[in-house]
């Protein structure tokens, strides 16, 4: 396979993964924008998401982390307008998509609303720098996807 260039690729590539491919995929996803986050429960969560034989109990134990990191960086951004804070809470989302179990989805795709919220954290960093890494962000999902499929 080639590698994915654009949106609709990329859409289609991850609706083409099984829900456990997509966890993995959306694990990777939040990796990539660890930096962004301060709560270390978030490592975490990514190390549970990413691994492929984690266990029902540990992947509610990570949700129930992510959970409580979306909502503990949702309230230090609020009101002050911390766009660290905000990015913050946005890899938390991300996080909280990779580890929802499947049924709980109501047909969302766990790898895209990581990837979703991975990118509304790169633009919450780059409002805060004055400097737009949404762009890259987008064409940093399309190698991670195109090298994880190869893999």
């Amino acid at each position: 396979m080639t590698g994915i260039t654009n949106e609709s690729e990329f859409r289609q590539a991850i609706k083409g993964l099984d829900y456990d491919r997509q966890r993995v995929l959306a694990a990777k996803f939040v990796e990539h924008v660890l930096e962004l986050s301060t709560d270390k429960r978030i490592a975490d969560v990514v190390r549970i998401a990413a691994d492929s034989n984690a266990s029902r109990d540990e992947l509610a134990g990570a949700l129930h982390a992510a959970r409580a990191s979306a909502i503990d960086t949702h309230t230090r951004c609020g009101s002050e307008g911390d766009w660290q804070e905000q990015a913050g809470y946005f890899v938390a989302r991300a996080a909280v998509s990779a580890v929802t179990p499947e049924s709980k989805l109501a047909g969302a795709s766990s790898a895209l609303q990581a990837a979703m919220s991975s990118r509304m954290a790169q633009t919450c960093k780059s409002i805060a720098a004055a400097d737009d890494m949404s762009v890259q962000e987008a064409q940093d999902q399309y190698r991670i996807l195109s090298e994880y499929i190869a893999s």
